[in-house]
């Protein structure tokens, strides 16, 4: 919420406000300094912080639904009795305030204390529960198992030297340069131990004993769980490039590797990225905020079109390119010397680095060998559960069956990790929560953010309201008349409808 110079935008509720002043439902103000706002649903009227506590959203344009209110930017959702986040990608809870009625005023001027809200109650408590995976849905299942009032060892066992960080951030503002550091992780250090959870970075493990119920780290140490909750998530694919030099050769997937490319772009000014996915293309824009000359290459026609359809994926592309992006579609590298490029059409590039986009792999080694059952990922019930008792998987290894689509899907997405994390740990704790959540994601490209909910392989029409070109859209994916999912640009209500819409709303019915 912006203020101008003269304070804070909106009344100053501590001097109070009529009930005519709420007739839309919703208004901000402020006590003090703080911007609040107000929500009336029937005789009720709450007061909490106006900002999602993820990345800062204006809650006044969300949307209310079952006494929530939910984000319009990442989908983030809070209760809005207690202030509880309860819906990823959100996890510290709103601020609320006190409010007094008077007749036909309403008065706010007394900030609650933060209190914890009923957590679920421990149906069982086992004594100790190991994640392996320090990404997203490892560090939601842990914050979650806390949250929940659990108090028995969580250990989290995490490959990555770093702490668990917003990866999305990666290929967006800090790529850029316009995020700081200290937005990156999702929890400072002192969260962990605060907490009291092993956090073990720079750990690998080596098996997964399942008769024994232990991890097996790669220098012998055994620890026993048991839960087990499977989170390794994904790893990118490599492209087999002829002479390629590998120290100029960037993926894009840990801190690490997001920091290599930032020192490789100070010293550079052409880069090659080889992927026109959502990935690659957020790598592009934010080189291209950097300075850098920017060459994408990639084998389809039209970027994302596969995803996103042909309109969609025309505009993408004009919309890289009026930033100065060039493109070289329907192509591929043969060869890279470390200072240039030679695509399949004999075309030469002059370039400094590559950074390949071309997609990820589950991360499924030790769910092989430990026997679990696999179906292009690790095959769970609607519980999260994995064929092995005790073990649950979450992330971009799990396949589960979604009760929306009626298939068996593996999503890719930061947010549904976030979600499923959210919910195994609930489920390790004896509670027996379906996973039903629709799927979400969000990428942003330069100054246009593009909302996508639900699941759509495949689909027969798409129904489009607004303009693409205007950046003021939502096109629905319809297979069969039945909606499947919806993308939108700047739409942000309607995109949060369609949510609540395929929630209530499975393939069965």
């Amino acid at each position: 919420m912006s203020q101008d110079q003269d304070g804070p935008a909106g009344p100053d509720l501590a001097q109070g406000i009529t009930i005519a002043d709420l007739r839309d439902g919703k208004l901000v103000g402020h006590v003090g300094d703080q911007a609040v706002l107000l929500v009336k649903l029937g005789a009720d009227i709450f007061a909490v912080d106006a900002h999602c506590t993820h990345y800062h959203g204006p809650l006044v344009d969300g949307l209310v639904t079952d006494h929530a209110i939910r984000c319009p930017w990442h989908h983030a959702c809070f209760d809005l009795r207690t202030g509880e986040a309860i819906r990823a990608p959100a996890f510290g809870p709103l601020a609320r305030w006190r409010v007094e009625r008077d007749g036909n005023r309403v008065v706010v001027r007394e900030k609650i204390r933060a209190e914890r809200a009923d957590a679920p109650s421990l149906a069982a408590s086992p004594r100790a529960i190991v994640i392996v995976g320090a990404g997203a849905a490892g560090f939601a299942a842990a914050e979650m198992l806390r949250r929940c009032g659990y108090r028995e060892r969580i250990t989290i066992i995490g490959r990555e030297a770093s702490l668990p960080v917003d990866r999305p951030n990666l290929s967006k503002d800090y790529l850029a340069g316009s995020a700081p550091e200290d937005w990156l992780p999702l929890r400072p250090e002192d969260f962990y131990r605060d907490a009291g959870i092993d956090l073990r970075l720079a750990a690998r493990v080596a098996a997964l004993d399942v008769e024994a119920q232990a991890v097996v780290l790669a220098e012998g140490e055994r620890i026993p769980f048991d839960r087990l909750l499977l989170a390794t998530g994904a790893e990118p694919v490599r492209l087999p490039i002829a002479g390629s030099e590998q120290q100029k050769v960037f993926t894009l997937r840990s801190r690490a590797d997001c920091r290599a490319i930032i020192d490789a772009a100070k010293e550079a000014h052409r880069v090659l990225v080889i992927g026109a996915s959502f990935i690659g293309l957020e790598v592009a824009a934010s080189l291209r905020t950097r300075g850098l000359e920017v060459h994408v290459v990639a084998p389809e026609a039209r970027p994302m079109e596969r995803v996103l359809g042909a309109e969609m994926g025309d505009f993408i592309r004009g919309l890289h390119e009026g930033h100065g992006v060039i493109f070289h579609l329907g192509e591929t590298v043969a060869s890279y010397d470390g200072r240039r490029a030679t695509l399949k059409s004999g075309t030469a590039i002059e370039i400094d680095f590559v950074v390949e986009g071309v997609g990820v792999k589950p991360r499924l080694d030790l769910a092989e060998g430990a026997g679990l059952v696999l179906d292009r990922g690790v095959a769970v019930d609607r519980f999260l559960r994995t064929s092995a008792p005790g073990i649950y998987a979450a992330g971009d290894i799990a396949r589960w069956p979604d009760p929306h689509s009626g298939e068996n899907i593996r999503v890719e997405h930061w947010v549904v990790a976030e979600r499923q994390g959210q919910v195994a740990a609930l489920n390790m704790l004896g509670h027996a929560t379906v996973f039903d959540a629709v799927p979400f994601f969000w990428s942003q490209h330069y100054d246009v953010p593009i909302n996508y909910v639900g699941h759509a392989e495949q689909w027969d029409e798409i129904v489009a309201e607004g303009s693409i070109a205007g950046r003021d859209c939502l096109l629905r994916y319809m297979k069969g008349g039945r909606q499947l999912a919806v993308a939108s640009i700047f739409r942000d209500i309607e995109s949060l409808q369609a949510e609540v819409a395929m929630e209530r709303t499975t393939c069965a019915a």
